[in-house]
């Protein structure tokens, strides 16, 4: 008992943060919709969800994000094993690349089908912009990397003597990975696409760039009925249905994910030469890396035209308001706020995490401290999978009075910002620090060590680079954030992505000019940072 009460009391700091920056917004966004006329009607949830609206969009929701799940891991699984397995030239550089659609903004994304698929584009004679398979194509694009990632890292990790075993009794190599590999791979395989719905389902630049208001999801139906219809009871009964299914998914995912036992050694098994019958797998990986840089190309390639010719003249206009004064302030004045709010949300981050990973991976000694410890891990994982509108709308409408009125804080979009990213560093973070051997550490204090001196001599030089990798990682994700900073970024110091969607609002060449230089000058920082934090890994860690 005193060991978890000591648990709880370290616990308590990151909980009371977590507790009043997302708890209590999430909390007074939800209330909404069970307050009608100023009177308690939890009937009026059941009312909004019976609209045949609702109906539509939630089955858009599903369907679209379940294609996209299934494609995502269909084209995932041969680059995750390519990239992790096998002895490819420049693998290293590839998984970076493969990765950095996961971390750009979700408007650049949209930005860049819809170069892609518009009218005058590469695809444009297919027809398929605005229509339910791009917005499908820029889901795919963007979460084809958390199935490379989670799944590559358990397969890298892979024991190949029941393989090898297998085939020396005469098991064919398709054999092998039915019967031995992807049982063996099914936890993260699992564990992978319910993370991908649930983010598919959850996406909000995405569908709303290439979807707009013809075809919506719960995401960005809250954001339209919040910001142009105001309807606050329809927007808070959807956060009710899209929290519960977040909750269902993060447990499922949970559950699935294995929990890293402190005292086990991890092994990572080495590469191998290509072979001749991994052609196939190779080809697979390279038509996925090929349909993956193909929209950032289009993208790079429409940001260099001007007036029907090349030049830069797209990127000299940043320095401008645009034309017809689409905007308050300039495009680089704007990327400095979006370089300086990151910043912030990625110490605030960084902070957080650190403490929540070593609360959730310091060795159980009980069944109850075990429990303990998951619920946490559980409660800290929520900011995950809850609308970005939700939350962003419920800091307006909670953080308003005294002694939280935040409202005209520098800090409340950095805090927002770093609350979508807190989910990305406490599961860098975590195997990290589960699979330190606590051993060590007793040793560490039974020499006289101090607590202080056994962090710095025996976690520290562990977890460094991690901290590191977890610090980009924050950083990517703060830097492209849309949705909660939609509603708080102020008119006159937006965020670089506020801008982006601001100047695809505005008619006219040159503003649409300037959208796409801005999103690729985005896409650069991001890419950069995603660069830094491969080079950072952690063999066999490091899933998301």
């Amino acid at each position: 008992m005193r060991r978890i009460l000591a648990l709880l009391l370290l616990a308590a700091g990151p909980v009371l943060v977590l507790g009043v920056l997302f708890v209590l917004p999430v909390t007074g966004m939800v209330a909404e919709g069970f307050v009608a006329d100023g009177r308690f009607a939890p009937g009026a949830v059941l009312d909004v969800l019976a609209r045949p609206r609702v109906h539509r969009v939630a089955w858009f929701t599903v369907w679209t994000s379940g294609v996209a799940t299934v494609l995502s891991v269909v084209l995932g699984l041969p680059a995750a094993y390519a990239l992790h397995r096998l002895a490819l030239p420049g693998r290293a550089a590839v998984r970076a690349a493969l990765l950095v659609p996961f971390v750009l903004p979700t408007v650049v994304v949209g930005v860049a089908f819809r170069q892609l698929l518009g009218e005058g584009g590469p695809l444009g004679a297919l027809g398929l912009d605005g229509t339910p398979a791009a917005i499908v194509a820029g889901l795919v694009f963007f979460n084809v990397a958390v199935v490379v990632r989670t799944v590559g890292v358990a397969w890298e990790s892979l024991d190949p003597r029941p393989g090898q075993a297998a085939a020396a009794l005469g098991a064919s190599p398709w054999q092998v990975l039915r019967t031995v590999t992807l049982p063996a791979l099914r936890p993260a395989i699992v564990g992978a696409a319910s993370i991908v719905f649930l983010f598919c389902a959850t996406a909000f630049g995405i569908v709303l760039t290439l979807g707009g208001v013809r075809h919506a999801t719960v995401e960005t139906e809250i954001y339209l009925l919040t910001t142009t219809v105001f309807d606050l009871q329809a927007a808070a009964a959807l956060s009710v249905l899209q929290i519960v299914v977040v909750v269902g998914l993060l447990a499922l995912a949970a559950r699935l994910r294995a929990v890293p036992d402190p005292t086990a050694q991890r092994t990572v098994t080495p590469v191998r030469a290509v072979r001749r019958s991994d052609a196939a797998v190779v080809a697979a990986t390279g038509a996925v890396l090929a349909a993956m840089l193909v929209p950032v190309l289009t993208l790079v390639l429409g940001s260099l035209r001007v007036d029907g010719g090349w030049g830069l003249g797209n990127y000299r206009a940043l320095s401008s308001t645009g034309d017809n004064q689409a905007l308050l302030a300039p495009v680089t004045s704007a990327l400095a706020t979006s370089l300086r709010t990151a910043v912030d949300a990625t110490w605030m981050a960084l902070l957080v995490g650190v403490l929540v990973a070593t609360i959730v991976t310091r060795r159980s000694h009980s069944r109850a401290e075990r429990r303990v410890r998951s619920t946490l891990d559980g409660f800290f994982m929520l900011p995950l999978g809850v609308s970005a509108v939700t939350l962003g709308f419920g800091f307006l409408i909670t953080l308003d009075r005294p002694p939280l009125d935040l409202r005209d804080s520098p800090l409340l979009v950095p805090m927002a910002q770093a609350l979508v990213a807190l989910p990305l560093v406490v599961r860098t973070l975590t195997p990290v620090l589960g699979g330190i051997d606590d051993r060590q550490r007793q040793a560490a204090a039974s020499l006289g060590a101090s607590p202080w001196r056994t962090l710095l001599t025996v976690d520290l030089p562990v977890t460094w680079k991690p901290m590191l990798a977890a610090s980009g990682f924050a950083f990517a994700a703060s830097l492209g954030e849309f949705g909660a900073t939609s509603f708080l970024a102020r008119d006159d110091s937006p965020t670089l992505p506020v801008v982006i969607f601001r100047l695809l609002g505005h008619p006219g060449a040159m503003n649409y000019g300037m959208a796409l230089a801005a999103s690729v000058v985005l896409a650069a920082a991001t890419a950069t940072a995603m660069l830094l934090v491969e080079r950072l890994r952690v063999p066999g860690v490091g899933a998301f």
